[in-house]
């Protein structure tokens, strides 16, 4: 705000700081008509308080410790130091500082190296180890100079020397570095506990959603509600072992009609919650619960329901994903259906592994043209293609967590073969069990580590009509 007098050959220029707590200076200058008062701000921040804002509080002085039996040297030290703001603590010896140390928060302790009693080494090892939130800095005033008797002090806990007599102005100097160092030790503290309450929130967080992942676990597994199911001229055996606690994997089985019974092996693309949901969503397309819902089952004339082409179904599906999902998953299929008099089998094959077939004698054979996974490509088209299972025989559908699990060596993979030799070692083993056995099998061959893709698989064991 200014103010001039026009009446008066000289300007008074008057510049007024409506901030109260910033330092201020008085500048007169006086020139041949003109006279200026200057009010100038020197403020130490650019974010001054506003008016009505509480100024910050002044630090707390620095609380010095000096221990000496010689009075006259401590009054010395203690006027110089209250002198440059400090409060000053009074021991005449290394016992009675030790006391003070324990009931007082001492920033920096001066002490001298030879008392009676305890001297400055032994006051210094036992100030060390007392339980306290913040570093004393020590400064030992000595009239040693050796320097295996100063490694001897640094080794026991002090920071620092000054020599007798005491030059105030390097004592003044150490005790600024000292100020420096406990400066960064505060700093240090508080990012510490800024990281410590941010990991524990990171805890929470993690322990919540961990509790969440558990709970979709149940939730997915709760989808395969029969691992084992006897139908009379035929066996159904489920295997499903996410990588993490929710994956891409489904394996089920339906009902059609009294004779016919569909199947189904799913891999999503990718791991973890996105790939769960899909898979989720995958199963209510092929729920038995809801046959009326189910895209692998047609309404029969009778009022009940017939299989239809797996082929279709994928198809289906195909668009399904590509234009009505919001998505970037696809995943791989082997869909059929069984006849259980005839033991006949009609699955279609998308991307998925190759079904392998082990016959009554235990030879195994894989079947399926392959096809491209469902979500990739508009317009994809997939095949039908027939097994026939005699009594005897069993079909196993797996998902590519078993044909690429890895080996020992970085370079290994059991591979389609592999498994085949599984399922020849292990041809007298039959249903759960031999799912069991498959899974101490791949846990040999990767040597016991981790799994790095959901693992799943059906097995279907014919016996054929009585």
């Amino acid at each position: 705000m200014g103010y001039k007098n026009p009446s008066d050959h000289a300007n008074f220029i008057i510049y007024v700081l409506l901030n109260p707590y910033c330092q201020k200076s008085l500048t007169q200058q006086q020139n041949k008509n003109t006279r200026k008062i200057v009010m100038a701000e020197s403020a130490s921040s650019s974010t001054a308080p506003q008016f009505g804002d509480h100024p910050a509080p002044e630090p707390a002085p620095k609380r010095v410790l000096i221990v000496d039996d010689s009075r006259g040297q401590r009054r010395l030290l203690s006027s110089y130091l209250k002198r440059w703001g400090y409060e000053v603590l009074e021991a005449d010896s290394g016992q009675s500082a030790l006391q003070i140390s324990k009931t007082e928060p001492i920033d920096l302790v001066l002490s001298d190296w030879m008392m009676p009693g305890m001297n400055g080494l032994e006051f210094c090892t036992l100030f060390r180890q007392l339980d306290r939130d913040s570093y004393g800095y020590f400064i030992l005033l000595t009239s040693k100079s050796e320097k295996k008797e100063v490694a001897h002090g640094l080794d026991v806990g002090a920071d620092d020397f000054l020599t007798k007599p005491v030059n105030f102005a390097e004592l003044r100097a150490r005790i600024r570095a000292g100020e420096r160092i406990q400066k960064m030790e505060r700093e240090l503290t508080e990012k510490n506990r800024i990281v410590s309450n941010a990991l524990a929130e990171i805890q929470c967080l993690y322990d919540t959603i961990d509790r969440d992942l558990i709970a979709a676990k149940k939730l997915q597994q709760s989808l395969v509600k029969e691992r084992y199911r006897d139908l009379g001229t035929a066996e159904i055996s489920l295997l499903l072992q996410p990588s993490g606690h929710v994956g891409g994997d489904l394996v089920g089985f339906f009902a059609i009609n009294k004779s016919q019974i569909g199947l189904f092996s799913i891999d999503v693309s990718g791991h973890g919650i996105s790939s769960a949901m899909m898979t989720a969503r995958l199963a209510g397309f092929l729920s038995g619960g809801t046959p009326e819902r189910n895209l692998a089952l047609i309404h029969a004339e009778n009022g009940g329901y017939l299989p239809r082409s797996p082929a279709e179904v994928a198809e289906h599906l195909n668009r399904l994903v590509l234009e009505e999902m919001d998505t970037e998953h696809y995943f791989t299929l082997v869909l059929a259906h069984l006849d259980l008099d005839s033991g006949t089998v009609i699955a279609t094959q998308a991307g998925h592994p190759h079904p392998a077939i082990q016959r009554r004698d235990g030879s195994v054979e894989l079947c399926g043209p392959g096809g491209m996974p469902i979500g990739l490509l508009p317009g994809a088209g997939y095949e039908d293609f027939q097994i026939d299972l005699t009594p005897g025989d069993r079909l196993f559908l797996m998902s590519d967590g078993i044909t690429e699990c890895p080996g020992q060596n970085p370079d290994d993979m059991l591979d389609e073969g592999g498994v085949i030799d599984l399922l020849k070692r292990n041809h007298s083993i039959r249903g759960p069990c031999l799912l069991e056995t498959l899974m101490w099998d791949l846990n040999a061959y990767a040597g016991d580590q981790e799994f790095p893709d959901d693992i799943s698989a059906i097995l279907l064991e014919y016996s054929g009509a009585d």
